[in-house]
């Protein structure tokens, strides 16, 4: 797996590591911070065993991507990777309690799911969420897998304008193809109210947006979190050569999947 490092800007020179998980340790350290950011900052009612940890039953049968801080240890940035041998394990992929993917049941054996990605919020002008990116493309290209999906959310602390607002804003550019469309199971509703501001599109939906992803469904209500998710689909073969070209430098291109 990945291991590379990075200096975060603005600050004294500080090394950032990333790396898979090596065992239950690290495990604990993206649970805790998951639960620092989803529930302590955004206010989520997370459905854990232990309070201070965010912990759900994919959890065992994911991989988990740890960006460090090198100075002090501090694990400072996280992504999930549920891999489709491990989805037919566990029996779904997370996608399917807010989403019937039917149309995107041909893809599974070659899809990698991921989410839970969040950086500690000391850290989130500096480099690590590139490092999370960096080593979300070393994973795919290693791990053989075509095909990505993930959920991109978007917050609804103003009840939901905002999220409308991104949808009219995104969809006519993006929309996936209508056979890899999916649906959701709780669909928020769309107005967007007439003379709004424009919509603020998160970070990591520009992210994904930006690495040649689809959109495959209109915005699911997430009631635990009290977002609105994005099903977002990516094509190895749809892969942005920008993208490419920063994060996969001296390495082989990934062979293009058949859409």
């Amino acid at each position: 797996m990945l291991q590379t490092a990075m200096p975060e800007t603005g600050r004294k020179p500080t090394r950032f590591h990333v790396a898979l998980a090596e065992g239950a340790g690290d495990v604990r350290e993206a649970q805790r911070l998951r639960w620092q950011v989803f529930a302590g900052e955004m206010g989520a009612r997370l459905d854990t065993p232990e309070p201070g940890y965010d912990i759900d039953l994919y959890d065992r049968w994911c991989e988990h991507l740890l960006v460090r801080d090198g100075d002090t240890g501090e694990t400072v940035g996280t992504y999930r990777i549920l891999a489709p041998e491990a989805a037919r394990r566990v029996g779904s992929f997370y996608a399917d309690r807010e989403f019937d993917l039917t149309r995107l049941q041909h893809l599974r054996r070659r899809m990698v799911e991921v989410g839970r990605a969040c950086v500690h919020p000391d850290h989130r002008k500096g480099g690590v969420i590139s490092l999370l990116w960096a080593g979300l493309a070393d994973y795919m290209l290693h791990s053989g897998h075509d095909y990505l999906i993930g959920c991109a959310s978007i917050g609804m602390g103003d009840g939901g304008h905002n999220a409308a607002g991104v949808w009219h804003a995104v969809k006519d550019r993006y929309m996936a193809p209508v056979e890899y469309w999916a649906f959701p199971r709780h669909p928020l509703p769309l107005e967007a109210p007439e003379g709004a501001a424009a919509p603020l599109v998160p970070p990591l939906l520009k992210g994904y947006l930006r690495l040649g992803a689809w959109i495959c469904s209109a915005p699911a209500w997430d009631p635990d979190f009290n977002t609105a998710d994005l099903l977002v689909l990516l094509s190895l073969k749809n892969l942005d050569e920008a993208y490419v070209r920063h994060f996969l430098q001296g390495k082989s291109r990934p062979t293009k999947a058949a859409a």
